[in-house]
């Protein structure tokens, strides 16, 4: 029986082509995603480590700022300076809670805390511990309590929002971008010569840097692939001109090294000179140039235990000018300046010997100490003060007692048997001073 039926052979379907540049897109997209949320979280911690760092110094300037006048403050034991500078620390933006532990000899510490708002259970914000210590005169150094400085969490975490916002924004914008770049670059077809550029570029050493790229192209063909064809070609000439530079510069870095050592030491010199400046700056009075307080509380302990050990006199002379408020209210408080420079530079005319130290307590009140003086040479020397004072006939006339500027002087002299403080025996000059005063001015009593 003969069989008609034909037998059909099916040709291979073809296999749908997929498309390269939407397998590109996927994967291009894919990856940002991935570098996206790989980046921020990485500068979201690395904002962090910042904003914690920055706080930190910012708490560590606080207590650089408040660190002296705290210790001076429980040092002297004056409440109302104490809570108001505490009331200051706390208002700074970066401070969330101050704790203050006052530490004082035979009793317990005392604790002061301030506070901003509620603060969380779970603290992140950086905490700063230090102990306080006061000098109360050179070379004594006592504890006086511990300051803790909080950060303020809440300042933190907006400062974190906001870093976080602009990290994602820029972010995402870079990855965006970064994907519709590729995807340009592929629908301009030019893997076949970035393949040969990318072969060239391998083959290269520092021995071959001569060799130049040739891309099999049509010279009318002036596109990017021919700028990135001299680029390349001048890139391997500027880089064989650079690593021959590198090699002279490296000779020239060994000279420079031993100079730039020199002039960092030059400059150490200069700091020290101006720390040196600024040293004396903080110890002298600003407008008559004596010494100030600070400097007078120095050297009074030294000279007083000095003349206890030795057995030796010591005076004190409390000098003030008489009438000077009326002064000021006549001539002016620029003419009254001027006329304290002038009744400073008097004290320094007449106390001018090796350890005579004169300075000003503030206002027209100024102080000598007299180490080795007895009373009969003190009185003599305020004498002589006065004589001086009056040679300069420095015009006052508003004065009850002279038209020229005078002095009004309290004299005392250490008493081994009933001082044992300085404060004691400054206290009976400025006792003296009292009694001159109320006697006319323009006098001396001891």
């Amino acid at each position: 029986m003969n069989d008609d039926s034909t037998t059909t052979i099916s040709e291979p379907v073809p296999r749908p082509v997929g498309s390269l540049g939407r397998r590109l897109v996927l994967a291009t997209l894919g990856f940002c995603l991935l570098f996206t949320l790989a980046t921020v979280g990485l500068r979201t911690w690395t904002a962090w480590q910042n904003n914690l760092a920055e706080m930190n110094a910012e708490l560590a300037l606080i207590d650089q700022v408040f660190r002296s006048t705290l210790s001076k403050a429980i040092w002297e034991m004056d409440s109302d300076s104490l809570h108001s500078q505490l009331d200051s620390v706390v208002q700074a933006a970066p401070i969330g809670r101050v704790e203050l532990r006052i530490i004082r000899a035979g009793r317990e510490p005392e604790l002061v805390q301030r506070q901003r708002g509620e603060q969380p259970a779970e603290h992140r914000a950086p905490r700063l511990q230090h102990q306080l210590s006061y000098e109360p005169y050179a070379g004594a150094s006592e504890t006086v309590g511990e300051l803790v400085l909080e950060g303020n969490e809440e300042l933190l975490w907006e400062r974190m929002l906001a870093e976080v916002y602009d990290i994602v924004i820029t972010q995402v914008i870079q990855s965006l971008l970064l994907a519709g770049l590729i995807m340009w670059m592929f629908n301009r077809t030019v893997t076949l010569h970035v393949r040969r550029i990318a072969r060239h570029l391998t083959r290269l050493t520092p021995d071959n840097l001569d060799r130049s790229l040739r891309l099999d192209r049509s010279p009318k063909r002036h596109d990017e692939l021919s700028l990135l064809e001299g680029g390349v070609n001048s890139l391997q000439a500027k880089l064989s001109a650079y690593l021959e530079r590198q090699h002279q510069d490296e000779l020239a870095l060994a000279a420079h090294r031993d100079r730039l050592a020199e002039l960092v030491e030059e400059r150490t010199a200069e700091l020290r000179a101006a720390n040196v400046q600024l040293e004396e700056l903080s110890r002298s009075d600003p407008l008559t140039g004596l010494a100030n307080r600070r400097q007078f509380d120095e050297i009074k302990e030294v000279e007083f235990r000095r003349a206890l050990r030795q057995d030796q006199p010591l005076a004190v002379l409390m000098c003030d000018v008489d009438f000077f408020k009326r002064y000021n209210d006549h001539y002016g408080h620029a003419q009254g300046d001027q006329c304290l420079r002038m009744v400073a530079d008097t004290l320094q005319s007449v106390f001018a010997r090796a350890g005579e130290v004169v300075a000003r307590l503030g206002g027209e009140e100024f102080v000598v100490l007299l180490p080795g003086v007895d009373a009969e040479a003190a009185r003599r020397a305020a004498v002589r003060l006065q004589q001086r004072l009056a040679e300069r006939e420095l015009p006052h006339e508003a004065s009850a007692v002279s038209p020229y500027v005078t002095f009004s002087i309290g004299l005392a002299v250490l008493d081994p048997d009933t001082m044992d403080q300085f404060d004691q025996l400054l206290h009976r000059a400025d006792e003296a001073l009292y009694r001159a005063k109320t006697h006319g001015r323009n006098c001396i009593s001891a």
